[in-house]
This record gives structure tokens, sequence and C-alpha cells, in this order.
């Protein structure tokens, strides 16, 4: 099977299960499993040679999904399975959620396990398996996809004015960069740790020509102008994900304690200005779409098309035109020059 031009892939950093296995308890020895499998008390580690590597997965709403033809684990065509969310615990008592994602050959026996950790895991280091669920499992996968304000971020109105993402109400009328005034449809808030995955990214006030600071989800994608193609791009506008400009300076992940996230939502994808900065707003596609209220359930499948086919989306540039040790600075620069 080859990848459809209508689905593009989406890339999860994922561990084979073989790298993370029972050092103690009623499976010991064992790698890890799915949902009916487990035991709950079972100390996992992550084997010292372990190395993330990427499942690109083309997504038709809850699944199963399929892997795509650049992925580096898996077989291309074969279907996954988000079979259940994990919840681990340090010997510290800190937790750590999981996905675990199941391939299943063309008879539908298990092919391979993988694990996605949402907060980074320590080699040789015990986690105890202390909850299984299933049910939420898919609503862990989208809110990990959602990009997000912080709470505090100023949102420019339409007038012009400044106000805080948490005081934004659904038909609000908001300044968008390509669509002018627009609606707000709907506001989601969700509190999360801030580690792994869920830790945001802390844009410095003056790094991108912000008045202040700017904090986002890590994988917030940004719209800067250049007037020089610094990046060697092809194009002068480009969206760049917030992860990829850490510079552990003036760009640096915050984590620790627990962060307030709020996701925007309009009719269609939408870039608007946060802190001075155009930022898109929340993007409903297969995997998102179950982070959103039930509400919204019949007009999905039309907002997906309506934020899909926004022009804007091509012109993200993916991490290796990024690769410098101050990316920040170098767009920065380029956006006055």
């Amino acid at each position: 099977m080859t990848q459809t031009a209508s689905r593009p892939a989406q890339t999860i950093l994922v561990f084979p299960a073989m790298d993370f296995r029972v050092v103690n308890g009623a499976n010991l020895g064992d790698a890890l499993s799915f949902a009916t499998e487990l035991d709950l008390d079972d100390v996992y580690e992550l084997t010292a040679q372990a190395r993330p590597a990427r499942l690109s997965l083309i997504m038709q709403g809850s699944g199963p999904f399929t892997i795509g033809i650049d992925s580096e684990l898996g077989r291309p065509g074969a279907q996954v399975y988000l079979d259940c969310a994990l919840t681990l615990m340090s010997a510290t008592g800190g937790t750590t959620d999981m996905l675990v994602f199941v391939e299943v050959d063309e008879a539908g026996n298990v092919a391979e396990i993988y694990a996605m950790p949402l907060a980074r895991l320590m080699p040789r280091t015990g986690y105890a398996l202390v909850g299984v669920e299933r049910e939420g499992s898919m609503r862990k996968f989208a809110e990990a996809a959602c990009v997000a304000f912080t709470r505090g971020t100023h949102i420019t109105m339409a007038r012009g004015e400044q106000k805080p993402v948490e005081d934004l109400q659904p038909g609000d009328m908001v300044l968008t960069r390509d669509d002018g005034p627009c609606p707000v449809r709907w506001v989601g808030h969700s509190t999360a740790r801030a580690v792994g995955e869920f830790a945001p990214v802390r844009i410095s006030a003056g790094a991108l020509h912000n008045e202040n600071d700017l904090l986002v989800s890590p994988d917030h994608r940004l719209f800067i102008y250049q007037r020089s193609d610094a990046l060697g791009a092809g194009r002068h506008e480009v969206l760049v994900r917030a992860r990829h400009l850490v510079n552990g300076d003036t760009v640096r992940i915050e984590t620790g304690g627990f962060v307030d996230y709020y996701q925007i939502l309009f009719d269609a994808h939408q870039i608007i200005y946060a802190e001075g900065i155009a930022a898109e707003t929340l993007l409903v596609d297969p995997r998102t779409r179950a982070a959103l209220p039930a509400e919204l359930e019949e007009t999905l499948i039309a907002d997906e098309a309506a934020h899909g086919g926004r022009t804007h989306l091509q012109f993200e540039v993916g991490r290796a035109l990024l690769d410098h040790p101050n990316a920040a600075d170098i767009l920065k620069r380029a956006s006055t020059r």
C-alpha cells in the first residue's frame, strides 16, 4: 500500500517494545505488551541502548492508522492501533504517561508494539505500572498534538486591543493574518504537568521582536516573514515549530510544575498575533478531533476540510533547515533586513 495524497503522514517518536522490559514483577523479563497482557505494579526499565525512532502514521479518524512510506519503523501500509494509555511511577513518586501502539499483519495478528512516552524516560530507571486506560487513550494522544497558548498570553483583537487568552469567549473578534477580523468559535482549556511533550517553550521578550515573553506548546508553529531567505527555504514566508528554535537562552523549554494551556479554534485554521508574534491556532485534523467537545462533533468533517486546505500550511520548514546554534537570532535578523 502507498501513502495516499489525501492524508499526509504525521510523525511520532516511539520506542520498540523490546526496549522497555519488566525488571521486577509478574512478567519479569518480558517486553512491554498491550493492555490485556499487562499487570499493575510490574516495574519496567528502558534499556541503555534504547533510542527513539520515527513512526509515520496516516490517520483516518480514531483509527486504525496506516504506516507511511517514510517511517523508520514498521511495514509501510500496515495498520496500527492505539491500544491504551499507561501511567508509570518512578521511585521518587513522579508519574509519566505512555501511549501503546500495536501494529498488526495482514491476518490481524500482532506484528510489533511501540511505546510513545509523553515525558522523557531515563535508562536503567525503574518505572512501576500504576494505571492502564483504554477509553481515554485517544484523547491523550490528541491533547499532545493540540497547539496551545499559556495563561496570560496577550492576543491581538480585531480593534487592536490586547486580551489575555484566558478571557477569550466564543464570538470574540480576533485579528487574523489571512482573513482579517474573525470570530472565535471555541476556546479550550487544559492543565498539564510541564514535562516532556507538555513542557512549554518560552520565547523571551525581543527574541522574535516580541514585547513580552511568549509561552506556547512545543509544536506550536510560528509564522515568520524573512526579508531575506536566510534559511534557504526557497521562500520568504515560513512556519517554524517553537521546539526547533530552542537554544537554551532566549528560547528555552520550561519544565516543572503545572501549565495552563488554552486552545483557540476558528472556522478555519488561522494565523493570529500573540505577544506580537504571528502564531497558528488549533488545526482540526484526524488526530486533534478527539480533544474537541462532543457538541462540535457534527461539523468536524467540514472543519477538517476548511483547516487542511490553508495555503500557509505549505510554508512549514523542517528541523534540518533550522540546524543552527541560534536559529531564532537568524530569523530575527532576516525579518528586518
